[in-house]
């Protein structure tokens, strides 16, 4: 079942002789609990990519849809919930709220919407995640690791249709990375979540069922894992 379909998504910075074809006519699908890996070398567009996904950021021309929606015909408010209910995103430098402990930050997309926190989720996230002893611990009271957990937590507390994850383990040492790692495939694999991850970590790479490679803007690659 497809999950994600991006349609010849075009990102361009400037005008005439200052412009930047960041992406150019990038067009790829995605199933739901597939584990997709886009690499690429710094500026390629990779970032760029997964914060038009993502509905971060608008693109110049194509569309992005997300188990069916056409996320750019929605106005910005409707567009803002649906990328908090159905888009998880995970980066590099966790992006936590520094007065919130590891409970609140991870159901802080709950309090934003309005909605309840389901309890027995949250249990079962916090165990997965290694947090169930840190619930009232603040973020500069948490290793990088543990704050990067935080914030998988949170990108997966509202069950999301798909999880984008940008250089997730960019900040840390080899076995935090590893620790990341797994736990991003046990939200894969567990939760048949459907996840995104742009990296530089070729360990993370091998581990997806596929890999693709974007260049100077273009996909040039979209291949099956290794695994």
């Amino acid at each position: 079942m497809e999950i994600l379909k991006v349609e010849n998504l075009t990102k361009k910075y400037g005008k005439k002789d200052t412009e930047v074809v960041a992406l150019d006519n990038v067009s790829f699908s995605v199933n739901k609990g597939e584990f997709v890996a886009i690499v690429g070398a710094s500026g390629s567009g990779k970032s760029t990519l997964l914060h038009l996904i993502g509905g971060v950021d608008k693109p110049t021309s194509g569309k992005v849809y997300i188990d069916g929606t056409d996320i750019y015909s929605l106005n910005n408010d409707k567009l803002a919930i649906f990328r908090r209910r159905q888009v998880g995103l995970i980066y590099q430098f966790y992006n936590l709220i520094p007065i919130l402990n590891v409970k609140e930050n991870i159901t802080l997309p709950c309090d934003l919407d309005g909605q309840k926190v389901d309890e027995s989720r949250l249990k079962e996230l916090l165990y997965i995640l290694g947090l169930e002893n840190r619930v009232n611990h603040l973020p500069n009271e948490l290793s990088g690791g543990q704050q990067q957990r935080v914030s998988i937590g949170r990108a997966m507390i509202n069950n999301p249709s798909i999880v984008l994850a940008d250089e997730p383990t960019g900040n840390l040492d080899s076995k935090a990375s590893r620790e990341i790692i797994d736990l991003l495939k046990v939200s894969n694999q567990k939760y048949n979540q459907t996840l995104i991850v742009i990296t530089h970590d070729e360990n993370i790479a091998l581990e997806a069922d596929r890999i693709i490679t974007i260049q100077d803007g273009k996909l040039i690659s979209d291949e099956k894992g290794v695994k």
